[in-house]
């Protein structure tokens, strides 16, 4: 059996919060004599909390990441996923060099490229061309090498009117299309790719996870990926990482992964739908939100339930136009249905200013399958503003429609399914 391409050995990465340094020059000597000379760990680390960001700790030392270890084999295409501050960039970072571990040590064999945000590894000053050989360079290639792979980049990126102007006139989306053609096509052995894949279009998007599976399949080349998006992860990736709060918690098949993701997500999230509004406008006041019987973001549909009804009452400072919106998705995040009425048939609502109440009651179609459900709530004034904006307001697990036969059946399979409003109260 070969060694892997990528080993991580109990690798953590820690921060002090607040100020640097040991206190006094000598500490601070001392420390780099042990680190760079002696080859010994930092004798300053003090213990540290793990990192979770959503509480003020106690201490000023955070571990990033703590006692992380995997291999990684050629050709693999790894998954990393977990909430925002788990530790899933400053392990990229870490692989691609940027910044170094505290503790353990990491092995990788050939070339690592990564794409880790807007801009990685650009000069603003330098014209798109320059920046492909200068990358090239730095990745030890030689002219010729990147000569022959030149026309690829600029056509995948779809850059070739501007290959001469300086990248600091390029768009984000510009900037993410030709970072990543020059990560994927100056042949790394290991590509790492972060979140910033979602700045591109829907198009490019599809387009960058191909070229992945491309490199991973036809060149046996190693990719991680790390991604929100669910979806992309189950498409590319045969295997998973899932980290919470800086540790490596779970590693198996991506669709196992992605389920304790999912699991550990739902158990940690249940709380009032009103405590989850994105975005609201500051003349508004929301006082209570119900959706499907319950002001909770988890609720039950089941079999043979035949509507949902959606509460919002508050109060307005002033007088406003709204029209209630709901999109239900999949686990994916990929829309099945919509309420969205204002667009489709007008009806926008006249709502006086003071104490207010929307009533829905939405019929649901006999088609639902089973499984978990999401359901984004608006409200909204179609083509001129949103007043309420609640992503991921509840989670409905239902319990499906069952046909004559036993067999549950399939949900909105033919695109995205319109729902209806059987009755209304403001």
């Amino acid at each position: 059996m070969s060694e892997p391409i990528l080993k991580f050995e109990n690798v953590g990465k820690l921060y002090h919060l607040g100020t640097f340094g040991t206190g006094s020059l000598t500490r601070d000597l001392n420390r780099w004599w042990k680190i760079n000379i002696k080859k010994e760990p930092d004798p300053y680390i003090r213990i540290g909390e793990s990192n979770n960001r959503s509480k003020k700790g106690n201490s000023d030392v955070v571990w990033a990441l703590k006692n992380i270890t995997f291999d990684v084999n050629q050709g693999d295409v790894i998954g990393i996923i977990g909430k925002n501050g788990a530790g899933k960039s400053t392990l990229l970072k870490l692989l691609s060099r940027i910044t170094t571990p505290s503790t353990g040590i990491i092995k990788a064999k050939g070339r690592v490229a990564s794409l880790l945000e807007v801009g990685t590894g650009f000069h603003t000053e330098l014209t798109g061309r320059e920046n492909i050989y200068m990358n090239g360079t730095v990745m030890g290639m030689t002219r010729p090498e990147i000569d022959r792979k030149l026309d690829e980049i600029v056509d995948f990126a779809g850059v070739e009117r501007y290959l001469d102007t300086p990248v600091k006139r390029y768009s984000s989306g510009m900037m993410v299309r030709l970072g990543f053609a020059v990560a994927a096509f100056l042949e790394p052995e290991i590509l790492v790719v972060d979140e910033v894949l979602a700045v591109g279009d829907a198009e490019f998007q599809r387009k960058a996870i191909g070229k992945m599976q491309d490199i991973s399949s036809g060149d046996g080349r190693t990719v991680l990926f790390v991604s929100h998006n669910m979806a992309s992860v189950r498409s590319l990736c045969s295997k998973g990482i899932l980290l919470d709060k800086g540790k490596l918690t779970f590693t198996s098949s991506t669709e196992e992964t992605i389920n304790k993701y999912l699991i550990i997500s739902e158990i940690e999230s249940e709380r009032k739908i009103i405590e989850r509004i994105t975005y609201k406008k500051d003349w508004l006041d929301i006082h209570r939100i119900e959706f499907n019987g319950t002001e909770y973001n988890r609720s039950t549909i089941k079999s043979g339930q035949e509507s949902l009804t959606l509460i919002i009452e508050g109060f307005a400072h002033d007088d406003f136009k709204t029209d209630p919106m709901l999109i239900i998705k999949n686990r994916d995040g990929i829309p099945l249905a919509s309420l969205a009425e204002g667009h489709t048939k007008g009806k926008i609502v006249n709502i006086p200013k003071g104490p207010f109440k929307i009533e829905r009651i939405i019929k649901l179609p006999k088609f639902i399958s089973q499984g978990e459900l999401i359901a984004d709530i608006f409200l909204h004034h179609p083509m001129v503003e949103y007043q309420l904006r609640i992503s991921e307001a509840s989670t409905l697990k239902s319990q499906g429609y069952f046909e004559s036969g036993g067999r549950a059946g399939t949900l909105y399979e033919q695109g995205l399914f319109q729902l209806q409003t059987i009755s209304q109260y403001n």
